[in-house]
């Protein structure tokens, strides 16, 4: 009995740690669109088997992209630790944007409501409030434009997405070369008045 228990759970972390592997590369090339039908097919496992480790689509995603996401909060509080806050913010926005050119998934995960079943929404909270305080210290400083708020992350999120979209395999050149323009216009001494501020959250859409 003991023989056959230790084999059943072993059997189904092999079935967990498949379809997390499968699930992490198929949203990172296509995205959170895929059904989760589709990816117990791809795992060469059952629907049922599937729900048994993930009873709903939030849960996967949650934990498939939990490691990234906590590889993105240990960037913002590398940052936050840098003495220059024009430069820690830069880095941020940099990175950022880069992880979101190569990994289509995890920049949809980024904007999705997910539910609570996992750390992955302690830390994108996490995430929102050490980028709220690098963007409160740049401004500070007098390098950030006073008028940039932390939900203008999400249009940057919204243009570069754009970007990933159209410009296929030359996406992470023409993402960096995207978030170098944004960056300067992003200057205090290059501020001009803008149009109202549309406040846009992060769960605004998929991306």
């Amino acid at each position: 009995m003991t023989t056959k228990s230790t084999r059943l759970r072993t059997d189904a972390a092999a079935n967990h740690a498949q379809l997390l592997e499968v699930a992490r590369e198929t949203f990172r090339g296509e995205g959170l669109e895929v059904s989760m039908s589709e990816i117990a097919r791809r795992a060469g496992l059952g629907v049922a088997t599937l729900y048994r480790h993930f009873p709903s689509k939030g849960d996967l995603i949650s934990e498939a992209f939990a490691a990234p996401m906590g590889e993105c909060v240990g960037m913002l509080d590398d940052a936050l630790a840098d003495p220059d806050p024009w430069r820690a913010f830069c880095r941020v926005i940099k990175e950022v944007c880069e992880m979101q050119a190569h990994d289509r998934g995890f920049s949809a995960a980024l904007v999705s409501a997910l539910p609570g079943t996992s750390n992955f929404g302690a830390l994108r909270d996490h995430a929102e409030l050490t980028f709220a305080e690098l963007t409160r210290r740049a401004k500070e400083s007098g390098d950030l434009r006073a008028d940039f708020s932390t939900s203008d992350l999400m249009l940057i999120l919204l243009a570069n997405s754009g970007v990933r979209a159209g410009a296929g395999d030359q996406a992470p050149a023409a993402s960096r070369r995207l978030t170098g323009y944004l960056l300067q216009s992003f200057r205090a001494d290059a501020a001009a008045p803008l149009p109202p501020n549309v406040a846009l959250s992060l769960d605004v859409a998929a991306l």
